[in-house]
């Protein structure tokens, strides 16, 4: 880039010309914007679709141009790749933009801007001006064309810069996910290709609130079955509460033999054993009182005691 030709005193110039070697030396996957060599106040950009998003894999150019006062005033956008967010070759009103003077901080730069873009694309348009509201199927569609070749705007300067932004950018961004793939995943969250199949056994239903599971997680779940047992332990003085204990349990085990405790017999106490004898002994009492009274009332004592 030849800066001689440019006023090197001027703070926009040197604002600028800061920024495009900060932009080349630490280049970023998810962005890539330079000036034109003729005019460093017009830059050319293109986005990468943020992921999890109809906009995922998709690449998307612009063009951003910077006033004289910059950075004390705020630049305009504009969108040259068909994307179904933003109307393309028209200024977008963005909280960045020179729509809104009001919200812009010098602080702020070209990269700034682009992050903050990116992070507008999934939002809702809410009516704003240059704004679309397609729906997620025909963005995706776009997405995929975006990468096939980058669209057509102005000099042959200009679109000499655009070809090379989009050369750099399919390098870096994703392919576009499949569509069928991902609506396949929505309507079957719990069948996977490994086969993995979740159990209604209430435990594992923690496993369906984690986001995009990886394989070899997935494919875990068939492989064993996780359960809880609460075991209350046998003692003389027993505690209110129980002791949970975690266990992996094959998935082939019968449930009749998943849970075997042995049997624990508690011994009676001695004064169990004291009453039951004092009890016999008491009743042989009563036994010889009748028996000699019988044998009184009978004359049967009277004999034996006038024989003694």
């Amino acid at each position: 880039m030849e800066v001689d030709k440019y006023n090197l005193k001027n703070p926009s110039v040197k604002r600028i010309l800061q920024e495009v070697r900060e932009m080349q030396s630490s280049p970023s996957d998810d962005f890539m914007s330079l000036p034109l060599e003729e005019n460093i106040f017009e830059w050319q950009f293109a986005i990468r679709g943020p992921g999890e998003t109809e906009f995922e894999g998709g690449i998307y150019h612009g063009r951003i141009q910077l006033p004289a006062e910059y950075p004390f005033k705020p630049p305009s956008f504009m969108l040259l790749t068909p994307n179904g967010r933003f109307e393309t070759q028209t200024k977008i009103c963005l909280s960045i933009s020179n729509h809104h003077p009001e919200h812009w901080q010098p602080s702020w730069s070209v990269r700034t801007a682009l992050l903050a873009l990116i992070a507008f694309m999934p939002t809702s348009p809410n009516g704003a001006l240059g704004s679309l509201d397609y729906k997620k199927e025909e963005r995706r569609v776009l997405a995929v064309k975006s990468r096939e070749a980058a669209p057509r705007f102005g000099t042959p300067e200009r679109q000499k810069l655009i070809d090379e932004i989009h050369q750099y950018m399919l390098g870096k961004a994703p392919s576009v996910p499949q569509q069928n793939s991902v609506q396949g995943s929505e309507e079957h969250p719990g069948n996977n290709e490994g086969g993995a199949q979740v159990q209604d056994t209430g435990v594992v239903a923690a496993a369906e609130e984690l986001p995009n599971p990886a394989v070899g997680e997935i494919q875990g779940v068939g492989e064993r079955v996780i359960e809880e047992v609460h075991e209350v332990p046998v003692d003389v003085n027993p505690s209110p509460t129980g002791t949970s204990v975690s266990r992996e349990i094959p998935a082939g085990v019968p449930s009749d033999q998943l849970l075997q405790r042995p049997v624990t017999r508690v011994q009676k106490p001695a004064d169990d054993r004291l009453f039951t004898w004092a009890a016999v002994g008491l009743t042989i009492a009563i036994v010889v009182l009748l028996l000699k009274k019988f044998m009184k009332s009978s004359g049967y004592g009277a004999l034996f005691m006038d024989g003694s």
